[in-house]
């Protein structure tokens, strides 16, 4: 301040001694003091209007900064709403340029935090997306067109953690069912002929809907087929011991009954 003020008197002293050398020259020349006294009021109005001029740019770019600060001021208002955070406490004792610079920055600021936020949003529900397709569940409720809080984010990421485990554990399943379903078709000599069984077997696996359903009848079918295999392999054995029986009675020789075992 005290060297703005020094300034301030350099340029009166400066102004002064213009003023005490053009009437030094006027006297020389001759002018009289009329006109001197003209000349001297055109030179006041030339000075006056310069610094007409440049008040008016200052307090143009003054009064820019205040539109700036009450703009970036709204910005942050709105987005600190929107993003449930705290208002911004405005700093105590700092100039305009101060403040314009500070608002506009954490402006900037908070809308990248808001376009991350959003962008993650749409990132875990493409994610979401896909896997209640998979397991045939309800999508995660969520505001799409709120900014969504970084807990809600927090939730939403536990909650498809979950789901991807769940996926890999339903995954797991169906391929462990679907493998021991394949040889007991095998040994039945079975041929899927339902929709289902044509389904689990010949369908890709990627495509194979893993609801709890959808597991259940996949696990009532592979018991379906083992209880058919044990109802076989029961007759099997009645089937041989008559076999062995009716061999004692016929006496059939120990030959032929060996080429027979292999079946």
């Amino acid at each position: 301040r005290a060297r703005s003020e020094a300034l301030a008197s350099e340029s009166v002293l400066c102004l002064t001694r213009a003023l005490a050398t053009l009437r030094g020259i006027w006297e020389e020349i001759g002018i009289p003091e009329e006109q001197r006294l003209e000349r001297t009021n055109v030179v006041r109005k030339h000075v006056q209007e310069l610094l007409d001029l440049m008040v008016k740019e200052e307090e143009g770019l003054k009064e820019r900064l205040l539109n700036s600060i009450a703009m970036h001021r709204k910005d942050v208002d709105t987005l600190c709403r929107e993003l449930q955070l705290e208002p911004l406490q405005a700093e105590e004792e700092s100039t305009l340029l101060q403040q314009e610079k500070c608002l506009r920055t954490h402006a900037e600021a908070l809308l990248k935090e808001k376009e991350d936020r959003k962008q993650e949003l749409n990132t875990l529900q493409e994610q979401d997306r896909d896997l209640c397709s998979t397991l045939c569940v309800t999508p995660f409720c969520i505001d799409s067109n709120a900014v969504p809080t970084l807990e809600e984010l927090d939730c939403y990421r536990n909650h498809l953690a979950s789901l991807t485990a769940e996926k890999e554990r339903r995954r797991e399943a169906f391929v462990n069912t679907k493998r021991q379903i394949i040889l007991c078709m095998e040994e039945l000599d079975h041929t899927p002929d339902t929709s289902f069984e044509q389904d689990v077997v010949c369908k890709d696996e990627a495509a194979f809907c893993l609801s709890t359903d959808n597991i259940a009848a996949l696990r009532d079918l592979l018991q379906q087929l083992e209880g058919q295999r044990s109802l076989n392999e029961a007759l099997c054995v009645e089937l041989r011991s008559r076999i062995v029986v009716l061999w004692e009675r016929l006496q059939v020789p120990a030959e032929e009954r060996e080429a027979f075992a292999v079946h």
